[in-house]
């Protein structure tokens, strides 16, 4: 399996700058890692906990997590066979003396040294611990205690400082050997590590958030919860009682508090600012921002949902004399955004994962597979007039390699929202890609004009505020929801069904009342062009669609009735009384149990225009057991479902057989039901619900290949039912063939939200943002193969300047690498 979509509810980010690798945690104790496109890593701790830190350890494929229970879990990317694969090595959890309290061992930050070989601890408490790695073994000769800190302070100063929390740690940029602790009431001191003393106090007066050690050394760059951000000048005096500049971005009045900066130099001239939160708490206390200051330009980021880390990826050599800074990554609870900052104007960069789906809620799905080439080039050149506005720059997450084979076909995946939109989604690989955004809003009146820019502002508002991001839960008209999504590939018909009766070759909504059609003119962007509207009555949500574009007919039903439309003619199709019999025909099934024949007369091609197309009902057939029919499938002499319209005229499946007697499988929430055509006389039926209380809630007919022999292919009904397992039955002989638990039997969302594509795969939502993609075929298995390579040794790296005695005798104290399973 693989998972599709952003994480649901991440709480942690991490990321190496020798791996080039991003680290997600979540409050379901999830953790991810994502390199370059296809290239993923996921895993579960066992307790659940949330993830509330990570960190990489430096020149290792190791990284730390901290969950919320207090326990450090030690994780590697450990290959097998060519392939990485994330593990848990070992676990631990820290322990105070017997009756302390419990804010003496509660864990607050993590600093994994450059070294690879220690990991720093800070606590509630106040202390800071230091443990081995990767043995995760506390060093307790090394142990920071909070009264180590006070130890040189003026008298004055140190009386009133109460029992304080570690903030933040930060290790030496030139001088591994030091680190700097901050704590919570404002103190920060830099601490060296060989000869177990302080170096040089800061002594600061604010409530501390987080503070950032400048490259070169020289700066140290705090930031406090009144909204402003201190310079402490590194090289002056050893304890210093006042910084060198305090700034509050958007004061003078109360403003949020700065919770993290980043302070990184440019070759380009003045550094790189960038700060979260600081924004005037009266009139801007309800928004997320992270504000980038460069020189004279300035930019406060504004994100619809609360932010949960930030981090700058800057030149990834050590060696070099300045950061250089290339992009901004922004995690936010419900979507991961990505700021370009070499390019003039920061424009956002396009995701190639972790893609936000649920930007507004998903309401259908729809899978399509081999889409044909013409389709395909003609969506992708529709998105790109779309995203114009992003950046041309690489996507700077670019770690490991992928292994995985390149799609043998072009799939998409169609999502419907809450909004009136429908997204594209390129589904052939391990990354979900958006192409393409179409929206059906600019046809119906509504209070939002379509081309209103929401994002306009004057140039010259203070704060400087700009809008980014695609999630945006709130919908300006619930009735403009679709419901259902038809698209043909062959000949680039799409029809879309809304939830309050209305379906176009092109869109739809729903609600109480009818949505009305605009009547001033509206100008389409490039893609899909609405050209027929057609409104139900009563207006309730479409439930069932099916478009014939051979026949340029489309069938749709709501749960009052159901009704055919000639989008040729673009005129509603008269139903009379005849007795045709060979013809085309319409099949409708009702939560009733009941089934509707109508037998269809189509002109000629040459005639289409100038005669209507008519129906007329030949049989009725009602199910005994009165259960809902959940689906109709209509077999041909040999047993094989009938190619999609305008397939065999593509050369694209055989022609149907259609000498031998047809067949009809009705599909209802208890059984399956074969007749025989033309009489509809009973032939078998397999009774599903042995299991009390089972139903059949989606039913698709897939193809299964064998690897062995690429010409041999079966056809069998795949279904899911209400017990969130998945069963394969045999055509047209009705035998059950395999049985998987696939989905919780709680999780009633996912159920109904799960979709089958042809070659026997699926996609559900496992979460409001994410879809899982599952394979019953051993042909078609979708799941990531790549690897990651440790980091070269690197003769700059600032790890191996000084400090080599101090290490060689903490390698002689940790004895128990082996012990632990670890080779030296």
């Amino acid at each position: 399996t693989v998972e599709h979509g952003f994480p649901h509810q991440p709480s942690a980010l991490g990321f190496s700058d020798s791996l080039r690798l991003m680290a997600i945690g979540t409050r379901s104790g999830a953790i991810k890692i994502y390199g370059c496109p296809g290239v993923e890593f996921m895993n579960l701790h066992e307790q659940n906990n949330a993830v509330i830190k990570i960190s990489f350890v430096p020149n290792q494929c190791q990284l730390i997590t901290l969950l919320d229970d207090n326990s450090l879990h030690l994780w590697s990317l450990r290959q097998q066979d060519g392939i990485s694969e994330l593990q848990e090595e070992r676990k631990f959890t820290l322990r105070g003396p017997p009756g302390a309290p419990p804010s003496v061992t509660q864990i607050k930050v993590l600093l994994a040294h450059s070294s690879g070989e220690r990991l720093y601890v800070g606590t509630e408490g106040g202390s800071v611990f230091t443990l081995a790695l990767p043995s995760l073994k506390v060093l307790e000769e090394k142990t920071v205690g909070h009264e180590m800190a006070l130890r040189g302070l003026p008298d004055e100063y140190a009386s009133r400082r109460p029992f304080e929390s570690v903030e933040a740690l930060q290790e030496h940029p030139k001088n591994p050997d030091q680190i700097l602790i901050g704590y919570s009431r404002g103190l920060m001191m830099v601490w060296d590590v060989t000869t177990g003393c302080s170096v040089q106090h800061f002594l600061g007066t604010q409530q501390l958030e987080n503070i950032f050690w400048c490259r070169g050394a020289q700066q140290i760059i705090s930031c406090h919860n009144d909204g402003g951000y201190s310079q402490w000048e590194t090289t002056g005096d050893p304890i210093q009682q006042s910084p060198m500049e305090n700034k509050v971005p958007y004061g003078p009045f109360r403003c949020k508090a700065i919770c993290k900066i980043t302070w990184v130099t440019s070759r380009r001239g003045s550094p790189y600012i960038v700060f979260q939160g600081g924004m005037p708490m009266a009139s801007y206390g309800d928004r997320h921002s992270i504000s980038v200051v460069h020189g004279s330009q300035q930019i406060a980021f504004d994100f619809t949902s609360r932010i949960i880390d930030h981090l700058v990826i800057c030149n990834s050599d050590p060696s070099a004399d300045h950061d250089d800074p290339r992009a901004l990554l922004v995690l936010a609870e419900e979507e991961l955004v990505a700021i370009d900052l070499q390019t003039p104007g920061w424009p956002v960069i396009q995701c190639p994962y972790l893609v936000s789906l649920h930007c507004s809620a998903i309401t259908c799905s729809y899978h399509i597979s081999s889409i044909p080439l013409k389709l395909w080039e003609r969506i992708i050149s529709a998105g790109r007039k779309q995203n114009t506005h992003y950046s041309n720059m690489p996507w700077p997450v670019d770690g490991g390699v992928n292994l995985a084979e390149a799609p043998r076909q072009r799939d998409l995946l169609l999502t419907g929202h809450e909004d009136g939109t429908v997204r594209f989604w390129d589904a052939s690989g391990i990354c979900l890609q958006l192409m393409y955004k179409m929206s059906t809003v600019g046809v119906f009146q509504t209070d939002m004009d379509p081309n209103e820019n929401l994002n306009s502002q004057g140039e010259e508002e203070w704060p400087p505020l700009r809008k980014v991001g695609c999630f945006d839960p709130y919908s300006d008209d619930p009735r403009l929801g679709i419901q259902k999504i038809y698209l043909c590939k062959y000949s680039g018909y799409l029809s879309i069904g809304g939830t309050a009766g209305q379906e176009q070759e092109g869109y739809r909504w729903k609600g109480h009342e009818q949505l009305h059609a605009r009547q001033d003119p509206v100008r389409f962007p490039a893609g899909f062009q609405p050209f027929a509207l057609v409104q139900c009555q009563p207006p309730a949500a479409v439930t069932s669609l099916a478009l014939h574009s051979e026949w340029r007919l489309l069938a749709f039903g709501t749960s009052h009735g159901f009704g055919v439309y000639d989008f040729q003619r673009k005129c509603q199709v008269m139903f009379i009384s005849t007795d045709i019999r060979h013809c085309p025909s319409l099949w409708a099934g009702t939560n009733g149990g009941t089934v509707y024949a109508f037998a269809l007369r189509v002109p000629p091609t040459e005639r289409r225009m100038e005669e209507a197309v008519s129906a007329s009902q030949i049989k009725e057939i009602q199910l005994m057991h009165r259960a809902p029919v959940v689906g109709i499938l209509i077999l041909d002499g040999h047993s094989v479902p009938l190619p999609e319209p305008l397939e065999a005229a593509h050369d694209l499946s055989k022609s149907p057989d259609m000498q031998g007697s047809h067949q009809l499988l009705v599909i209802s929430e208890e059984q399956f039901k074969v007749f025989t055509l033309p009489k509809v006389s009973s032939k078998l039926k397999l009774k599903l619900t042995a299991t009390e209380g089972c139903r059949v809630r989606k039913a698709a007919v897939c193809t299964f290949g064998s690897c062995r022999a690429e010409e041999h292919v079966e056809n069998h009904l795949t279904v899911l039912t209400n017990l969130g397992d998945i069963q394969v039955v045999s055509l047209p002989h009705l035998k059950p063939q395999v049985r998987y638990d696939c989905i919780r039997k709680e999780d009633v969302s996912g159920i109904a939200s799960c979709v089958f594509t042809k070659s026997g795969q699926g996609f559900y939502l496992i979460s409001p943002s994410e879809m899982e993609r599952f394979s019953l075929s051993t042909c078609w298995l979708i799941a990531p193969r790549c690897k990651v390579d440790p980091p070269e040794p690197s003769a700059n790296r600032r790890s191996q300047r000084g400090g080599s005695t101090e290490r060689q005798n903490e390698r002689s104290r940790q004895v128990t690498w082996t012990d632990c399973g670890f080779q030296k």
